[in-house]
């Protein structure tokens, strides 16, 4: 056996709990009891009345005692939580010193209200005492046969020398003793019992290793225990084994496990006692559990049990959500459970409809309170004070004051804090000011709040030495100058005197904005976001970090931030002010948002200026560049330069065109005509595999409608349809112009209708489907289309006339082409230069010299003026009739109006002098053809 050694002192008189004494040194054996008012040591019974013992509180606003027959609970007691009530945002909750005479340990205050005093320890003396005294004893005492001290003590165990002849109260005080030591060895000795047949019904046992198990967080373990106990031991489950590992989980702010094991504890049908719920919702207000909070009180008042602080925590944790119609709920709770309120539940309710700025319901609870017997205390005053003060109600404030001081308190941090929030809410900076110079005065600190507010008054006042000041004291206070700047800086944007921060940042402020590239940042764009260019780069002049990568990317983000507010000028200005690389190496960044911002502006000679420095520095532009500069080039109008961009970014093999490139690309494409280079890059996107949005289908139906057979368009278009995406009004059109033109008319009136059921038809849909009959001389369908067309409320466009006059001329259908021309006249739709080169060519090819003399002079009064193609019917025409002399006469006129003739011209000047047998002529002009390679 190993060797023991005993200490032990025990006072005569065993009614005094002061008196009796267990050593610290080594590991404890004295248990006790399961039955509650008796205290076993070493096998003797000691009767030990509760009503002797004293409890002791730790928090001012914890008042729960446990019931007599509750109390022990893993050495815990309800009234030993650390309640973290929050009364203000801007109070301290330090335990109140009521008589100036409170030590800052472990005091009772609510004896304070009940007369008694409380006197406190020296417990380092008498730790010292006791240790001591421990020490001879443990000269004096001898080791028991079973390897235990006297005094029930397991100074060294040895495993292998215990015994299964161990009774269970014995293996049970080991296992107290090693819990409270050695964790380790408390789990293996556990197992040893376990073993020896030492835990049936051993309920003592169990709770102790749940202790260790809740300090190792081993939850799972913990539960398996539970399941152990009930069907190997056979032990009845209470409320015990479920609060120590709550107040483990308390301890450890484990939110969630403490709701876990509550739930367990109800699923096992165990009825919860005070502590439970004091600990519970004690450990959900510090978490903001609102759901889990609602769950355990509803459930603490279906089970008809009364704990004080469990409706403070719910009071607490709806105020501080701003959920106050419900904290009144449980105000009103209070009443119906008639509930005896404590000083703690008192001052929740003055915070509670404080903070709702209810001062009135405020001040009846604060009579009520002093009627209940509880003298209002300087938390008290200080939640008045601070409600009176987010209502801006400074009388009262100042009245309650005034009060406090009459009534013997001392103001502390927490009132001179909240007169300065008030007063600032009210806007007054003369009282503000008052209040915090009498706080200084006094050696008291002002919090970040108070600094804010004094700083923004100062800024709207336009006190410039006393925000300097201002600024010292939170660099006294400690706090960190990254903060302090961010403080004024909004303090100083919120009233509009920015431009003053220059005055206001001196010394070793604006040496830390000089030296910290994070704080210069901060200062810098605020400047440039209110549009103070010069102090921005007046800062930047004189900054003293050298870091080039940093400061590019800086003077980047100061021209986004001017981009981003539509201030484009100071984006320039910014630019030309940035300093010259050292490499001499453009920022393509920066380069790429000036081209952007040129373009925008309209100034594309200075946007191409920094293009062709990129490209002439070496600089390899990525993807964002090539768009930038494509899109400039496209909004400049210079499509070919756009298409020399392009053949450069497909040599550069590194570069993958995003989707908003390739609809650009596909733009550019089509408008310049380069069917090859679109049906090249369709079929490359194809390849690619990706898939499309709905603008990137109705993008390629237009672009690539005439690059591409109609049979891949029409696929296209169904596979979009299928997607479920829609096609747009364009799109429609298009689709109807590739039908009518490959005369799938069957098609076309399928999407007609299909645009038409959508409601996106519009005139030019009418026109292409008119167009297209017109076209493939199917006049009753075009004479239908147009009918339903003034049927659907759309006036007949000149488009429509136009394609019908040009249908009926050419057809020979004479009537119905004058008819058209009154329905014309009748619609006052005026004519254009192509419905004149339409009659002009339709009377020309009649021979109708007069009518088109009549359309000339016409055409001429309107001023409108022939044009090429009017010049090049009017030749053909004359040539029809034999003026030819006129015809010629027709192209010096074209030459001397500006307009070159092109190959058409002499293509009908040739045909007319050949039928009117004027050959040699002919081949004159024939030979100017070619000279002229047309």
């Amino acid at each position: 056996m190993a060797s023991l050694k005993i200490s032990v002192s025990v006072d005569s008189n065993p009614y005094d709990s002061k008196k009796l004494t267990f050593t610290v040194n080594s590991l404890k054996f004295a248990s006790i009891s399961l039955f509650s008012g008796y205290v076993n040591t070493n096998g003797a019974l000691i009767v030990k009345p509760f009503f002797k013992l004293k409890h002791i509180r730790v928090s001012r606003l914890e008042t729960e005692v446990l019931d007599t027959s509750e109390s022990k609970l893993d050495d815990f007691r309800t009234d030993n939580l650390e309640n973290d009530v929050a009364i203000d945002d801007n109070l301290i909750l330090e335990t109140p010193n009521f008589d100036r005479d409170f030590h800052k340990g472990r005091v009772n205050i609510w004896k304070r209200f009940r007369g008694s005093k409380t006197v406190k320890k020296n417990t380092k003396r008498d730790f010292n005492v006791r240790r001591n005294r421990n020490v001879v004893y443990k000269k004096e005492q001898k080791v028991s046969a079973d390897g235990v001290l006297e005094d029930g003590t397991v100074v060294d165990l040895n495993f292998d020398d215990v015994g299964p002849e161990l009774s269970t109260d014995r293996c049970n005080l080991i296992l107290e003793q090693l819990e409270k030591s050695n964790d380790s060895k408390a789990l293996r000795f556990f197992e040893w019992m376990k073993v020896n047949g030492k835990l049936k019904q051993n309920f003592t046992a169990y709770n102790l290793i749940l202790r260790v198990l809740g300090r190792k967080a081993d939850w799972g373990g913990a539960e398996v225990m539970i399941k152990e106990m009930i069907s190997d031991s056979g032990c009845e489950l209470n409320y015990q084994i479920f609060n120590t590992l709550i107040y483990a989980c308390y301890k450890n702010g484990l939110v969630d496990l403490g709701a876990r094991w509550f739930r367990m504890m109800l699923d096992y049908k165990v009825r919860p006692n005070v502590a439970t719920f004091g600990m519970l919702m004690s450990l959900y207000q510090k978490g903001w559990a609102v759901e889990e909070a609602e769950f355990t009180f509803s459930r603490m008042r279906n089970s008809k049990i009364t704990c004080q602080s469990a409706y403070s925590a719910m009071i607490t944790i709806y105020t501080r959500m701003g959920l106050y119609n419900k904290a009144e709920d449980v105000i009103g709770f209070l009443r119906d459970d008639k509930v005896v309120l404590n000083q703690e539940n008192w001052l929740v309710l003055l915070n509670a409809y404080c903070q709702q700025g209810k001062l009135s319901e405020a001040e009846l609870a604060l009579c009520a309170m002093r009627e209940a017997g509880f003298s209002p205390n300087i938390v008290a005053y200080n939640t008045m004070i601070t409600g009176y003060g987010r209502v801006s109600n400074m009388d009262n404030a100042e009245r309650l004051f005034q009060n406090l001081k009459e009534v013997g308190f001392e103001p502390d941090e927490t009132t001179y804090r909240s007169l300065i929030e008030g007063w600032g809410r009210a806007g007054n900076y003369k009282w503000a000011k008052h209040h915090y110079m009498e706080l200084k005065k006094l050696g008291l600190k002002p919090n970040s709040s108070n600094l804010y507010t004094l700083i923004r008054l100062q800024a709207k006042h336009e006190d410039v030495e006393g925000a300097i000041k201002t600024i010292e004291d939170m660099m006294m206070i400690g706090c960190e100058k990254s903060s302090i700047l961010g403080i004024v800086l909004k303090a100083y944007e919120k009233a509009n005197r920015l431009e003053m921060m220059s005055s206001v940042l001196e010394g070793s402020m604006y040496d830390h904005v000089l030296n910290n590239q994070t704080s210069c940042t901060i200062l810098v764009t605020a400047y440039v976001k209110n549009c103070l260019i010069d102090n921005a780069l007046k800062v930047m002049r004189e900054k003293l970090w050298v870091d080039p990568i940093f400061e590019d990317n800086l003077y980047h983000l100061l021209i986004c931030s001017c981009k981003d507010l539509g201030h484009l000028e100071n984006a320039i200005k910014i630019f030309t002010c940035m300093p010259k690389s050292g490499k001499g190496k453009p920022n393509l960044n920066i380069f790429c948002t000036m081209i952007g911002i040129y373009s925008t502006m309209s100034m594309f000679s200075e946007a191409e200026k920094l293009y062709k420095e990129l490209k002439n520095s070496g600089v390899e532009l990525d993807m964002i560049a090539f768009s930038i500069i494509i899109r400039m080039y496209v909004k400049s109008g210079s499509l070919k330069e756009a298409c020399i961009v392009l053949e450069k970014m497909d040599k550069q093999k590194n570069i993958a065109p995003d989707v908003y490139l390739l609809r650009d690309m596909l733009r550019i494409y089509q408008r310049c005509g380069m069917h090859e280079k679109l049906v090249d890059l369709y079929y490359k996107v194809l390849k690619n595999g990706e898939i499309w949005d709905e603008e990137m289908y109705n993008c390629v139906i237009n672009c690539c409608a005439r690059a591409l057979p109609v049979d891949e368009l029409s696929r296209l278009f169904d596979e979009m349809v299928q997607r479920g995406f829609a096609p747009n009004t364009i799109t429609f059109n298009v689709m109807l112009n590739a039908y009518g033109k490959s005369r799938l008319f069957e098609r076309a009136r399928k999407v007609f209708w299909m645009a038409k059921k959508q409601g996106l038809i519009d005139v030019i849909s009418y026109n292409t489907i008119i167009a297209a009959y017109g076209k493939n001389k199917y006049l009753k369908n075009m004479s239908a289309a147009v009918k339903k067309m003034q049927f659907d409320g759309f006036s007949v466009s000149l488009e429509a006339y136009n394609c019908m006059l040009d249908v009926y001329g050419k057809e020979g259908e004479m009537d119905k082409f004058r008819s058209v021309l009154q329905m014309m006249k009748g619609a006052n739709c005026s004519s254009d230069r192509y419905t004149y080169n339409i009659l002009i060519n339709i009377y020309g090819e009649k021979g109708w010299i007069e009518e088109v003399g009549g359309v000339l002079m016409e055409l001429k009064e309107c001023g409108i003026g022939p044009d090429l193609c009017s010049y090049n019917t009017l030749i053909k025409a004359y040539g029809i009739v034999g003026m030819v002399e006129d015809a010629v006469d027709l192209v010096k006129e074209m030459r001397e109006n500006g307009i070159e003739p092109d190959r058409i011209t002499y293509t009908n000047l040739i045909n007319a002098l050949r039928k009117n047998d004027m050959f040699l002529e002919a081949v004159k002009w024939s030979l100017w053809m070619k000279q002229m390679r047309l």
